[in-house]
């Protein structure tokens, strides 16, 4: 958003751009921005939120979607290795449904540690 003064700077670099000519162009654009980049670093930075505690729908948003996509998942993968293959099959199909949930989790964790 632009404020008033920036407003006014700008007019007055097309002014000085008009009156000079166009020989001058490239040290009236430089001159503007680095006005701008001087009021860009005087603004105060907003600290990064600390998140601690337990993860929650507010910064997890995913971790239901994919709970109850893998248990849907896990019904028809079920009925196919258990026909197919049997209990094994079955055991191994729901390992890796579980290790994919498992491993989100943990890079959940890890990646909230400072």
């Amino acid at each position: 958003m632009a404020t008033d003064e920036i407003r006014k700077d700008l007019r007055a670099a097309v002014a000085a751009r008009q009156e000079l000519g166009p020989e001058y162009e490239p040290e009236i654009i430089d001159a503007f921005l680095e006005k701008i980049d001087a009021r860009i670093a005087q603004r105060p930075v907003a600290p990064e939120p600390v998140r601690t505690g337990p993860p929650s729908k507010e910064n997890d948003p995913g971790g239901l979607a994919l709970a109850i996509v893998s248990v849907v998942a896990g019904i028809p993968i079920t009925a196919i290795a258990g026909e197919m293959e049997g209990t094994f099959a079955v055991i191994i199909c729901w390992g890796g449904l579980v290790g994919i949930n498992l491993a989100r989790s943990i890079s959940r964790f890890i990646a909230r540690q400072p």
